[in-house]
């Protein structure tokens, strides 16, 4: 059997970055031969197999027929006869379908390199169109890959646009589109992802919410202008948290839409795309919340206590600070104040005052919760106070 190194590993090594993982495709070899070297079978519809020492994948060369409608919609066929061109003309962009031999020599029947040199994302075959799980992984590569200059190329949007029509996309779970919008959040250039979406009409079925945004800002002459997303893209430079991310996405919704995208429409958002409650509740709260953040001089110390409580400050401090950046990058693009560190000082005079000095006063029951709230509305107010 011969064993290559195959798609982001070859490709990350052309372009000069860190390999992270890497992934080998086994030619010539079987299920019952990759057991008996003592690989792992983890693969549920193909055969991949972990390597026995450094656990890294393995695959049995393969191709692919269609058979019904998404992703799964797929019979695959491995054996010994599949051929490395065979398999990697199986893949999505010409990039992601190069392999290197054991010594470093290139393999690369779709052109790849060439792709790879020129900063285009080109579909490998007509059989792109099969999957549509690759609209969104174009687009993610885009949101990588884009401040190198990478575009996707013109046939490709096209072929995009054609699943679109066919209604490929709308055969997407909603699990899959949340993972591969996560993983955008992350990439360098996260907006991009949106833009490619939007370029050949996946936006509108997939991110219905998002869409507006784009066609109150096309220009038929040279299509919609850059920064359509600006605290997404600020918060990019800013932050590599994705739930931060994300609520900066919630943000570029809100400041267009309004009270139009309140808690009903990020609930069905979440529901809908099965988001995790870690995005959902910092996305409430940034929608809810920032604008009492802008405010904040001007407030008094019960009012910034009932915030910090609205928060769940007491118990989750961590969050706030993920909140207040939210907040600082949503300010920083709309000229509002940046108050973060006047939460922040109110936080700790109102988490310094200690439950047991009043309780040693004798004071309990209901009255303690009083007595507590106002010894922390003193403490804020002492903060605050001019020096």
């Amino acid at each position: 059997m011969d064993i290559y190194l195959v798609g982001g590993a070859v490709r990350d090594k052309r372009l000069g970055l860190p390999v992270r993982e890497r992934d080998w495709v086994v030619v010539g070899s079987t299920p019952e031969e990759m057991l008996q070297l003592g690989y792992t079978p983890v693969g549920k519809d193909f055969p991949v197999f972990l390597h026995p020492d450094t656990k890294e994948e393995y695959a049995l060369a393969r191709t692919e027929r269609k058979t019904g409608h998404g992703y799964t919609g797929f019979e695959t066929f491995a054996d010994a006869g599949v051929t490395l061109e065979q398999d990697l003309q199986r893949r999505d962009l010409t990039i992601n379908a190069m392999a290197e031999t054991p010594d470093g020599e290139l393999i690369d029947p779709c052109h790849g390199l060439e792709d790879l040199d020129n900063g285009l994302l080109r579909h490998v075959s007509p059989a792109f169109a099969e999957d549509p799980v690759r609209i969104l992984r174009t687009a993610r590569f885009a949101a990588r890959f884009s401040h190198w200059g990478f575009k996707v190329a013109h046939e490709t949007n096209a072929l995009m646009r054609h699943m679109v029509h066919a209604g490929e996309v709308d055969h997407l779970v909603p699990e899959r589109v949340w993972t591969e919008l996560a993983r955008a959040l992350l990439e360098k250039t996260p907006a991009r992802f949106f833009d490619v979406l939007y370029g050949c009409g996946a936006l509108a079925r997939l991110f219905a919410e998002i869409e507006p945004l784009y066609l109150d800002n096309d220009r038929p002459e040279h299509g919609p202008p850059e920064h359509i997303l600006p605290v997404l893209e600020h918060a990019a430079d800013v932050t590599e948290v994705a739930e931060v991310r994300f609520a900066a996405l919630l943000c570029d919704i809100g400041n267009h839409t309004g009270a139009a995208f309140g808690k009903d429409a990020l609930d069905e958002l979440c529901d809908r795309l099965r988001i995790p409650n870690v995005y959902r509740e910092l996305g409430d709260m940034a929608l809810q919340h920032r604008n009492k953040v802008y405010t904040a001089a001007s407030a008094s110390a019960a009012e910034l206590l009932e915030l910090l409580e609205s928060l769940d400050a007491f118990r989750r401090p961590e969050r706030l600070e993920h909140f207040l950046t939210v907040c600082r990058i949503d300010a920083s693009v709309h000229g509002q104040a940046d108050n973060s560190d006047m939460l922040r000082g109110a936080l700790t005079a109102a988490t310094s005052v200690s439950s047991d000095t009043l309780l040693q006063q004798g004071i309990t029951g209901k009255a303690l919760g009083e007595a507590l709230r106002q010894a922390r509305i003193r403490a804020i107010a002492a903060e605050a106070a001019p020096t």
